[in-house]
C-alpha cells in the first residue's frame, strides 16, 4: 500500500502546485485588493461567490476529458484518447461559451442579493472582467485535463507557476496604477486574471499541437477529430454529475457566503479570508483526488479491481494524514495568517475565530474530495451526486442557517453547518467506494 500512496502522491504533486499556483493567483488578487481597503476585499469576495457555482460546473465539464483520456490510456489505444480529447474540448468549449455569457447577462442580480450598496457598485466591473476570464480558464483547464489524463502533469503546472509573477505584475501596475498605468483598483485585478488566463491558454494549446510528447495524438486528427454523438455522450455522463457534485459543494460555501454577506461587509471579508485559507489547503486534496482518479480510472480500463482497491485505500490515508496537518497549521497560525488579507481590527478578530473552524474541518474536507475522486474513477457518478446533495444541501445549510440566525451565532453557525455538512458527505462516499471495490 506504501508503494502505491507515494506513486500516487508523485503524480498529484505536479497538479498540487499547478492549482496551488491557480489559487495563490485569487489570494493574491485578494490579498493586493485588500490592502486598499476592506470595502474592496468584500467586493471581490462578492463577486468570488456570485460566480463560484457556474465556474466550477464548468471545471466538473473538463474532468471528464481526464477521466475518459486516462481510461483509453489505460487500454493502449492512442486513437481513441485523440478521439476524446477533440470532443471533450468542443463540448468544454460550448459550456464555457455558456456559463461566461449567463454570468455576464446576470450581473445585475449582485443588486438584490442584500449586500452593502457600496460594495455591490465596487463589484459590477469586476464582475463582467472575471466572467469574460472564464473563457480562457476553461479551456486551459481543458487542455490540461487531457495532459493530466496521460499522466503528464508537469506542463500545466510549469505554465500555472509562470503565470503567478505576470499576473502579480499587472496587478501592481492597474491595481495601483504604478509606472503611469490607470490606477483601477479592483477593476485591475478584473484585468490582469483575463489577461493571464488567456496567456496560459494559448501557451498550453500550442504546446500540445507542436510538441513530440503528445504528436502521436495530433498525427490522428484526420481520422479521429470529428464530432460524434456516442462520444458526447460519455463525455456528458461523467462530466454532468461531476459538475453537480462539485457545484452542489461550492454552491454551499458560495451560498453561506452571500448569507454571511448580509451580516455586513466586516462578516463577509472576514469568511473570504478565512475561506480563501481553506481554499489553499484544499488544491492539495484536489490535486490528491485528480490523481487518485486518474490512476484508479486507469486500472479500471483494465478492469483491474484489486489495484484500484489498494489505490483508493492508499490515496483515502494520505489525506487523512494531510487533513491533521492542515488542522494543526491552522489553529496554531490562526492569529497570524488574517494580516497577509486585512489589517481592519474587527475583520482579524472574526476571521481568526473563523479559521478556527476551518481547521475543524480540514479531515473531512480532505476525505470526501478523495472519496468523489475515486468513484469518478470507476465510473460511478449518480448515486454519490445524490449522496453529495443530501449532504451539502439538505443536512449543511439548514444547520448552518439555524445556527447562525436561530441561535445567534452569525458567521461562526454558518461554519458549523459546513463542518456537519463535510463530515456526513466524506463519510457517505467513503463507504460507497469501500463497498463497491468489496462487490
Amino acid at each position: 500500500m506504501r508503494t502505491e500512496a507515494f506513486k500516487t502522491i508523485r503524480l498529484a504533486l505536479p497538479i498540487i502546485i499547478g492549482e496551488l499556483a491557480q489559487m495563490a493567483l485569487h489570494i493574491i488578487d485578494t490579498a493586493m485588493v485588500g490592502a486598499i481597503s476592506y470595502k474592496q476585499l468584500a467586493a471581490a469576495a462578492l463577486v468570488i461567490n456570485a460566480m463560484n457555482i457556474p465556474f466550477v460546473l464548468g471545471i466538473g465539464m473538463t474532468i471528464s476529458v481526464s477521466q475518459m483520456v486516462s481510461m483509453a490510456h489505460g487500454r493502449r489505444d492512442g486513437q481513441l484518447v485523440s478521439h476524446y480529447f477533440f470532443n471533450g474540448f468542443w463540448l468544454c468549449t460550448a459550456t464555457a461559451v455558456i456559463i461566461s455569457l449567463n454570468l455576464l447577462l446576470g450581473k445585475n442580480l449582485l443588486y438584490h442579493l442584500g449586500q452593502d450598496a457600496e460594495v455591490v457598485t465596487l463589484a459590477m466591473p469586476f464582475m463582467q472582467l472575471m466572467s469574460l476570464s472564464i473563457i480562457p480558464m476553461l479551456l486551459f483547464m481543458t487542455l490540461k485535463q487531457f495532459a493530466d489524463g496521460l499522466e503528464y502533469t508537469k506542463t500545466a503546472m510549469l505554465l500555472s507557476l509562470c503565470g503567478m509573477p505576470i499576473n502579480i505584475l499587472l496587478n501592481w501596475l492597474l491595481i495601483y496604477g504604478n509606472w503611469g498605468f490607470p490606477r483601477l483598483e479592483l477593476a485591475g485585478a478584473g484585468w490582469s486574471t483575463l489577461i493571464t488566463r488567456t496567456l496560459l491558454f494559448l501557451v498550453l494549446g500550442v504546446i500540445i499541437l507542436k510538441h513530440k510528447t503528445f504528436r502521436r495524438y495530433v498525427a490522428v486528427s484526420k481520422k479521429q477529430w470529428f464530432i460524434h454523438r456516442k462520444t458526447m455522450r460519455e463525455l456528458l455522463h461523467i462530466g454532468v454529475p461531476s459538475s453537480l457534485q462539485i457545484g452542489m459543494e461550492a454552491g454551499a460555501f458560495a451560498v453561506s457566503g452571500i448569507i454571511i454577506g448580509t451580516l455586513g461587509a466586516v462578516a463577509q471579508a472576514a469568511h473570504q479570508i478565512a475561506l480563501s485559507c481553506a481554499a489553499f489547503t484544499f488544491m492539495v486534496s484536489m490535486g490528491l483526488s485528480q490523481a487518485g482518479s486518474i490512476r484508479v480510472s486507469n486500472a479500471y480500463g483494465r478492469l483491474d479491481w484489486p489495484k484500484i482497491a489498494v489505490i483508493g485505500k492508499s490515496t483515502l490515508l494520505t489525506s487523512l494524514l494531510y487533513g491533521l496537518f492542515c488542522a494543526i497549521c491552522f489553529t496554531v497560525f490562526r492569529n497570524k495568517l488574517p494580516h497577509l488579507f486585512n489589517d481592519n481590527a474587527q475583520v482579524l478578530q472574526m476571521a481568526s475565530l473563523l479559521l478556527l473552524f476551518a481547521a475543524i474541518f480540514q479531515i473531512s474536507d480532505s476525505t470526501q474530495a478523495i472519496g468523489s475522486g475515486l468513484l469518478r474513477g470507476i465510473k460511478d457518478v449518480k448515486i454519490p451526486t445524490t449522496l453529495v446533495a443530501i449532504a451539502y444541501w439538505g443536512i449543511g445549510l439548514p444547520v448552518g442557517y439555524v445556527l447562525a440566525f436561530h441561535f445567534n451565532m452569525g458567521a461562526a453557525g454558518m461554519w458549523l453547518g459546513l463542518i456537519t455538512g463535510l463530515t456526513f458527505n466524506s463519510i457517505f462516499l467513503i463507504i460507497r467506494f469501500l463497498r463497491m471495490t468489496r462487490k
